[in-house]
């Protein structure tokens, strides 16, 4: 077979957002596509939000299909060679390429035990998994208070079930929210009907008459029929590093996400990018740098090429309650928090050297690109003179 024009490493949101760039600007080049996956490209949020809350299933797909992209499903590309500018896959079959874009994503973070009792929650097919056994009045337990475990207990218990959660910061979300938010998500999450273990770990896991018998750093025990582990992932860099491409959290590309090496693209949960309204580089797991990056790639592969300056947002719903967050929201920059109704609607800022690194907008919509224009500002600004900017 000739080389493809362009080719595709990857099946996710970002690889389909690349094809569907590319088709904008080569209405007739060559795309092929190599996922793992069995299935084709999705949209991943819905998995954890809205496909609980009775969204169908068929409109998770993303109809990648209407590129005139191939796609070659559950195959796993094995090598790449850059100098004689082919890939080849797990069936030993080479593709050559034009271009290159590794939009290879992340693995999930595994527990050091292993047990068919815990799903490790990233694919259509472990949701799939988890919402059959939802079906059932099973117990089920949660490991991790962040991004996916928040949103896991709360789509559980929203189908009656009962669950667990072993979180070993003290708050829900601690990483990114402010102690006394990530506190009071702790009693609202308890309210709801979630056991919660905070301050607590995992340090055993054993199958025991049908059940899982967890151990944790708190010398105690509790049984679970299923565990959902959410400890967040790790990029797929391998393939990057095995091409001599400069890895450093990911896979290190420029403003138009081209790597080191030449016709080689990185776009998406794999990419570290500058991004300039923060003077610092990124790597960005979720849905909107996804989309955004993927399609910045495309139209930078078919020669339309564009500074890609984007500073991505991403949000959760967390049963009656929701967010949006833009920029650098961690909990160990000074923080500001300007509500209408504590806890309930109001915005919350990060700041460093007097600078807006952050903006999280609780339960507050349409502002994202008001945070962007206030995270770009230069300051100095003063907790004083934020009050009230948001929402415009």
């Amino acid at each position: 077979m000739p080389p493809y024009d362009y080719l595709i490493v990857g099946g996710g949101m970002t690889a389909d957002a690349a094809a569907q760039g590319i088709r904008e600007v080569d209405a007739n080049g060559r795309i092929g596509l190599l996922s793992a996956e069995p299935h084709p490209p999705y949209n991943r949020p819905p998995l954890s939000k809205a496909l609980w809350k009775g969204e169908p299933e068929a409109s998770i797909w993303r109809k990648t299909e209407a590129t005139g992209a191939t796609l070659q499903l559950g195959r796993r590309v094995v090598g790449v060679d850059p100098a004689a500018r082919t890939v080849t896959d797990d069936r030993g079959t080479i593709h050559g390429y034009k271009k290159l874009l590794l939009a290879t994503g992340g693995t999930p973070r595994r527990l050091p035990l292993k047990s068919e009792q815990v799903i490790y929650f990233r694919t259509y097919e472990d949701y799939r998994r988890l919402r059959g056994l939802a079906e059932a009045p099973l117990r089920f337990a949660v490991i991790g208070g962040g991004f996916i475990g928040t949103e896991i207990a709360a789509a559980l218990r929203m189908q009656g079930r009962d669950v667990s959660m072993l979180v070993p910061e003290d708050g829900l979300g601690a990483r990114v929210f402010p102690a006394d938010l990530a506190r009071f998500l702790v009693d609202y999450y308890r309210q709801k009907g979630v056991e919660l273990r905070m301050g607590e770990g995992m340090t055993g896991l054993e199958a025991r008459a049908g059940t899982a018998v967890v151990r944790t750093t708190k010398n105690s025990q509790f049984t679970s029929d299923v565990i959902v582990a959410g400890l967040g992932i790790q990029p797929n860099v391998e393939l990057a590093e095995q091409a001599g491409l400069r890895v450093d959290n990911g896979v290190v590309v420029d403003e138009l996400c081209r790597t080191n090496q030449a016709d080689i693209y990185a776009a998406g949960d794999v990419a570290n990018f500058h991004n300039p309204a923060l003077d610092a580089r990124l790597r960005v797991e979720h849905e909107d740098n996804a989309n955004t990056m993927g399609r910045a790639a495309g139209r930078a592969m078919g020669g339309e090429a564009e500074p890609y300056h984007h500073l991505p947002f991403f949000y959760s719903d967390l049963f009656e309650l929701g967010y949006e967050a833009v920029g650098e929201t961690d909990s160990r920059l000074e923080t500001f928090s300007d509500w209408k109704v504590p806890y309930r609607e109001g915005v919350v800022y990060y700041l460093k050297n007097g600078r807006v690194r952050g903006v999280l907008l609780w339960n507050t919509w349409g502002q994202v690109d008001h945070a962007r224009a206030l995270i770009a500002e230069r300051g100095p600004l003063t907790a004083r003179e934020l009050k009230g900017r948001l929402p415009r």
